[in-house]
């Protein structure tokens, strides 16, 4: 099972003190953010794209690529690429490149986006946010396996006798995951290709994320994938911890009361009943993510939001040093001795370049 974090990359207001980051200064940390868990012993580091204030992450190959640059191990995703406003083939050609630059260590998240101003920046209607999502995830798909393609769709310029440049490393696309907080077609995207569904249930109740894990696993076996426990799911999740659970409520209270994705809404305590944020000590986050399995089975990725509403970079270290010595550890112990007979492992590209290997001498 992997472990991870996921930034959304908001440029956000200090509560405590009143200051707020420059555009640069929230870069830079993001990337030390990446190179820290890289240092504790984490696997993943994901970045969501965004091309609004307060958010930063306009290009995210460009960030993953210099974080790959000073990285061994870690794998570099996307949280998520907005599928719907980028062309398809420059997303085929960006994190193909990004894939040989990072020697394989890269994957990616599809979504949709929910910023309907958006959507016209990149001459795009949010009403065909589903219509486009299909589309043009297809001409990606295709444009990663097939040498030469012709297309024609519904919203962009026909392709004939189109080669994507680079080719996948190794002949392996990248591994994709569809992200979606709500839409059951997302769902059933990622099940028809076969690919991961990740649900960031950051927000809403378990239940909402349990009737769309198991849609996805299983439409995943209806299409001949595998069993619906062998489907690859994914699972966001948000935590702030000291080593008191009282000083972790304390501190983090003002920066939920403000942060802009949840602040004014339900109180700290009733948010954290009703989502998976959980505020308290390691062995409290140790015992509330333990839970997920019992909701949502096993399971192959875990990402955390630990770097958000204005949280100082000391902080965020902090909460990473907190994970990686004292959190993953249990975590993967733990999962690893629960886990069932014939479940899916995590997807890496050395694995799956041995798979198609495995698969052409069978052939």
């Amino acid at each position: 099972m992997q472990f991870g974090i996921f930034t959304v990359g908001d440029v956000t207001t200090d509560p405590t003190n009143g200051t707020t980051p420059t555009e640069a200064e929230r870069i830079k940390a993001m990337v030390t953010i990446a190179l820290k868990a890289e240092e504790v012993g984490l696997d993943v580091f994901a970045m969501g794209e965004h091309h609004n204030p307060p958010f930063v992450p306009s290009s995210p190959t460009t960030m993953l690529g210099y974080i790959a640059a000073k990285t061994d191990k870690l794998i570099l995703s996307t949280s998520t690429t907005l599928i719907t406003t980028n062309d398809p083939v420059k997303i085929a050609e960006d994190y193909a490149m990004l894939q040989h630059l990072a020697d394989g260590r890269v994957d990616l998240m599809m979504g949709r986006g929910n910023t309907g101003p958006v959507y016209p920046w990149f001459g795009q209607d949010i009403r065909n946010g589903i219509a486009l999502a299909i589309e043009n995830y297809a001409l990606v798909h295709r444009l990663w396996r097939e040498d030469v393609v012709d297309w024609e769709g519904n919203f962009r310029t026909p392709l004939q006798g189109f080669t994507s440049t680079p080719r996948p490393l190794d002949g392996v696309p990248p591994f994709v995951w569809h992200g979606s907080i709500r839409s059951p077609e997302i769902a059933e995207q990622a099940a028809y290709y076969g690919d991961g569904f990740f649900a960031n249930n950051i927000f809403w109740p378990k239940e909402h994320f349990m009737r769309l894990i198991n849609l996805y696993r299983q439409r995943y076996a209806h299409y001949g994938h595998g069993t619906p426990e062998q489907a690859i799911v994914g699972l966001g999740g948000q935590v702030f911890m000291r080593k008191n659970s009282q000083d972790a409520v304390r501190e983090f209270r003002p920066y939920f009361d403000k942060a802009p994705v949840y602040g004014n809404g339900p109180s700290l305590e009733d948010f954290t009943e009703q989502t998976p944020l959980t505020v308290g000590s390691p062995q409290e986050v140790i015992d509330r993510t333990l839970t997920f399995r019992e909701s949502f089975g096993d399971y192959q990725r875990q990402l955390f939001l630990m770097d958000h509403a204005g949280l100082p970079l000391k902080t965020v270290l902090e909460q990473l040093d907190l994970l990686g010595e004292e959190v993953v550890p249990v975590l993967r112990k733990e999962f690893a001795a629960r886990r069932a007979e014939g479940v899916a492992e995590a997807p890496t590209h050395a694995a799956r370049v041995a798979s198609r290997d495995a698969a052409l001498v069978a052939g």
